[in-house]
């Protein structure tokens, strides 16, 4: 078990340290004042921390921003960054990551599925020592059975391929420390999984364990859409498997066929056969050769619109040249 970890040890603060919460919104304006509630209500009871809350409004079309806005005007711990269109929620963690101050920063979602009495329990576990705390899903209440049972089967099966250890049923609820965060703030990827990303980092992690409440209000941002496309990052990004598939089906099509072709003793016409087969391989190609086309377009996972902090609006330069530094960071082998 990692060493204890006490104030003193915090690297770069000699006081209490300070502990961010990174709330990823899309259109939620329906919950976002109950979930800053109850999110203060148990950041305010942490022993001897401070604390602050960063939202990031990933694009919405809702009255959200208008409700961030006005919290922040309240309450001096509340940092807002505003991106300038709807990129995804992973793109929107990275971008709370980068913005929060923490010695300690925790992501979690704003429909308040996950419950933010848990984030207690991470704390202690990271004075204990652990870089990293997640929470593990041990039921999902009030989703479909369609949904859980592809969540079920997604995360066994990543975790069968993966090219590095993966953590079963744990999302983006979770705790980091500043070192983690770093790590992830400086990759260049522009395709993200932060969740593979924090397994392959390698850093010592606990994990607890909690059942998933139903939304408190709205509907769920997560479309089958949004699933595939997650599931679909997540295995390119954490295995290599996807690639191999073509020379596996290849070898076992050709033995296949030399079989039949020994037991009827005759050859096969192939040619009716072929043609699926090489579209659904060429096609698991083309996944991978459009995942290197968008990593080497250079551009950043997101732009940002207007930050806010200490109540007021501040200045965001138009080129969004921060994704551009960390890549330049990360390939010169920086360590910050």
């Amino acid at each position: 078990m990692p060493a204890s970890r006490t104030t003193a040890q915090l690297p770069g603060r000699a006081t209490r340290p300070l502990v961010s919460v990174v709330v990823p919104c899309f259109d939620e304006a329906a919950v976002i004042g109950e979930t800053h509630r109850r999110l203060s209500a148990v950041l305010r009871g942490l022993p001897e921390c401070e604390y602050e809350v960063v939202y990031v409004d990933d694009g919405s079309g809702d009255a959200t921003w208008d409700r961030l806005t006005a919290l922040a005007a309240d309450d001096a711990r509340v940092r807002l960054v505003r991106l300038t269109r709807n990129f995804g929620h992973q793109p929107a963690v990275l971008a709370g990551l980068r913005e929060a101050a923490g010695d300690a920063v925790v992501t979690i979602d704003a429909d308040l599925q996950d419950p933010p009495g848990l984030i207690a329990d991470m704390v202690e576990r990271w004075r204990a020592g652990w870089p990293v705390v997640s929470a593990r899903r041990t039921g999902r209440e009030g989703e479909s059975r369609f949904k859980t049972g592809t969540a079920h089967v997604f995360y066994r099966l990543l975790a069968a391929v993966a090219d590095h250890p993966v953590n079963l049923d744990t999302g983006d609820f979770r705790l980091l420390d500043r070192e983690v965060v770093r790590t992830l703030s400086l990759l260049p990827e522009t395709e993200l999984y932060l969740r593979g990303s924090v397994c392959w980092a390698g850093f010592p992690e606990t994990s607890l364990e909690y059942g998933r409440l139903p939304r408190l209000a709205g509907r769920t941002k997560y479309t089958l859409r949004k699933m595939a496309g997650l599931s679909r990052r997540g295995l390119l990004a954490c295995s290599s498997a996807p690639a191999r598939v073509p020379a596996v089906v290849g070898l076992a099509w050709l033995g296949g066929t030399a079989t039949a072709s020994a037991v009827l003793r005759r050859p096969l016409p192939l040619a009716a056969w072929t043609f699926g087969a090489e579209a659904v391989l060429l096609g698991l190609l083309g996944e991978y050769l459009l995942l290197v086309h968008r990593e080497v377009r250079g551009r950043p996972p997101y732009v940002v619109r207007q930050r806010w902090a200490a109540g007021v609006p501040t200045p965001v330069e138009l080129v969004p040249v921060e994704a551009a530094e960390h890549s330049k960071a990360w390939a010169a082998g920086s360590t910050l």
